[in-house]
This record gives structure tokens, C-alpha cells and sequence, in this order.
């Protein structure tokens, strides 16, 4: 197949054209040419920007497309318009965001998404972030009508994430010593390695598949305890885990999601179905976990090849650990 990926040198994107080409399909990539623009060195490169600069892809034809950085439905329509009419099939990489209500577990595809009041937003926030993927997606299938394959993602982890928000637990666990666990050991987390989404991806553009499909995982949520006791025995280091409260975060303000990540207070209306949705539909259509045990090891032998400088984007700074730890140990 000839295969056109709009990114395609970030995180997804990039391991999706890497995949894709190991599968020996005809790649070609279209973005600004600022991020490792030396990458894939046998895919073709078209330079252009969604917003308006589409030029490069005029009068071309691809059996595929894949939308990895969709967010604005007025951006999103000048691909999909462009490409309607020289591209076979449409995949769309949409997100676990856009359901309008979080606080059941077993959300499917068939649940109400979120709605704007003013739909020519543009500003990307907590509030709008669902409601324009939503509308992205409602964009991408009237300009392509039959023809679209609709991909939420949940948490997608693994080597080249800049998010850091599962980076962290098997990064600080390996740096050893007490470590802060948020929460109940049993409280159920959800996330799917970018290698799996990938892979399953591309298997379902192959078959020419369309429709919309939760793609998060593993089968079952994973409890926050089985994870962190699988990063201490993958790093096989001296850290120890210290459990605390929901409400004593919760006191001293501890931020869910980015400072403590994987971590929502389940006095929260949303924690309920947050990790907890149902991708039976996509495991149905062949998608595959791999071990955690493997996406811990890797992402961790990836965070290891970063400089000891780096920013950590999310993640506990350690003296806000160790004071709160002191904290916790007065009780």
C-alpha cells in the first residue's frame, strides 16, 4: 500500500511509519520538517502545515491516509477535503476524551461525546480538548463518507512518549529508595503501548476496516498496585512503596494526572469510568496487548538514553516527595 501519514515523526506517528515500512508499504510523510526531519530516510517527505499550506499533497493519490494531530475541526476539514477525493481510506486518531460523561465504568462507542456551545473554538484546553476531537471526527467522516476509521486511544505509553505520565513510575522506582504510590493498591488504571495501537492500527487500514473503536488497555484495567510491583521486579532495584490516601493528596494538593501521574482521587465524579472503558470492540477486531512487564522494561531503557538534564514534563519533583512522606509518616 501507499500510505500517507500526516506527522508521522512523533511518538505514534513515527512508530507507525517505522512499522509500516518493516511491512514494506510505500510511505510518505507530510509535515513541517521540524521535528527529526532525518528520520526515514526511505519514506518520502513532503514540508507544508496543516493550516492552509497543503500544496504538497495536491493532485497526488495514496491508498491510505493516517490523521495522527488532528485538534481543529477547521484544520482537520482541509485535509479531509483535499485528500477526499485521492485517498481509498481515512484513519483518523481520535481520543478516549471525547465522551461527554466519564463517571461509568464501561463507556463503548455508542455513548453521547462531548458538545461545544460555540463550535469555532479554537482554544485547546481540559474542557474543549474532547469536543473538538469529537467534532474532528464527526468532520473527517462527511468528507469521506464509508470510508473512515475512527481510533480513540486511551494513556498511549512507551519509547518516545514527551508526556512522561507512565515514563515516571518505572524511571523512579528504578532510582530506588521509598517511593510514594497514590491511592488503593487495587485502584484500576488503563494505558495501551504505542507499539500495540500501532501495529493493531495498520492492521486494520490493511484490511480496509472503518468504524469507530475504543483502543485502550489491557483487556482487563490493571490495578496501580500489580503495576508498581511489576516495575520493581523489571528494574530488580531497592525501592520501596509507601501507599498513601486519596485524601491526604488530596489535602496537601498534590495535582492528579500530571505531578502524580496515573492518579485521579476517586472522590472525583469522573474516576469511576476514567479507567475503566470498553475496548471489547477493538480486541474483537485482533487488537493485542503485549506484557507490561515488556512495555516497563522498554520504556525505561528508553528513558535511560535521555540527558540527565531533561525536563520532565510530568512526575513528582523528589524534595516534594520526601516532604510529603515526612508528612504522611506523622499521621
Amino acid at each position: 500500500m501507499h500510505i500517507l501519514i500526516l506527522g508521522g515523526t512523533r511518538f505514534l506517528g513515527r512508530c507507525l511509519a517505522e512499522i509500516a515500512l518493516e511491512r514494506g508499504h510505500a510511505l510518505t510523510l507530510f509535515n513541517r520538517g521540524h521535528s527529526d526531519p532525518d528520520l526515514f530516510p526511505a519514506a518520502e517527505k513532503l514540508i507544508g502545515d496543516r493550516d492552509s499550506k497543503l500544496g504538497a499533497l495536491a493532485g497526488r493519490h495514496w491508498d491510505a491516509v493516517i490523521d495522527t494531530c488532528g485538534y481543529v475541526p477547521r484544520i482537520v476539514q482541509q485535509s479531509a477535503a483535499l485528500l477526499a477525493n485521492t485517498v481509498n481510506h481515512y484513519t483518523f486518531i481520535s481520543s478516549l476524551s471525547v465522551y461527554a460523561d466519564a463517571s461509568s465504568p464501561g463507556i463503548d462507542e455508542t455513548a453521547p461525546v462531548g458538545i461545544l456551545e460555540d463550535e469555532s473554538v479554537e482554544v485547546i484546553d481540559e474542557k474543549t480538548y474532547g469536543p473538538l476531537k469529537a467534532l474532528c471526527e464527526q468532520t473527517v467522516a462527511a468528507a469521506l463518507p464509508g470510508r473512515t476509521l475512527i481510533i480513540r486511544p486511551g494513556l498511549i505509553v512507551g519509547s518516545y512518549d514527551r508526556s512522561d505520565r507512565f515514563t515516571y513510575w518505572p524511571y523512579r522506582i528504578a532510582q530506588g529508595g521509598e517511593v510514594l504510590a497514590p491511592g488503593r493498591p487495587g485502584r484500576p488504571v488503563q494505558f495501551i503501548d504505542v507499539r500495540d495501537l500501532a501495529t493493531w492500527t495498520l492492521d486494520m487500514i490493511e484490511a480496509r476496516q472503518t468504524g469507530i473503536y475504543n483502543a485502550n488497555g489491557p483487556v482487563k484495567p490493571v490495578p496501580m498496585g500489580e503495576l508498581l510491583t511489576t516495575c520493581q521486579d523489571v528494574v530488580r532495584g531497592d525501592a520501596t512503596l509507601t501507599w498513601v490516601s486519596d485524601a491526604f493528596l488530596v489535602e496537601h494538593n498534590v495535582g492528579p494526572w500530571m505531578e502524580m501521574p496515573l492518579w485521579i482521587p476517586e472522590s472525583d465524579p469522573d474516576a469511576t469510568g476514567f479507567f475503566a472503558f470498553d475496548c471489547s470492540k477493538a480486541v474483537v477486531a485482533g487488537l493485542k496487548y503485549r506484557p507490561i512487564a515488556e512495555t516497563i522494561r522498554d520504556t525505561l531503557a528508553w528513558a535511560n538514553t535521555r540527558s540527565a538534564d531533561y525536563a520532565w514534563r510530568a512526575g513528582m519533583k523528589r524534595e516534594r516527595e520526601a516532604e510529603l512522606l515526612t508528612l504522611w509518616r506523622q499521621l
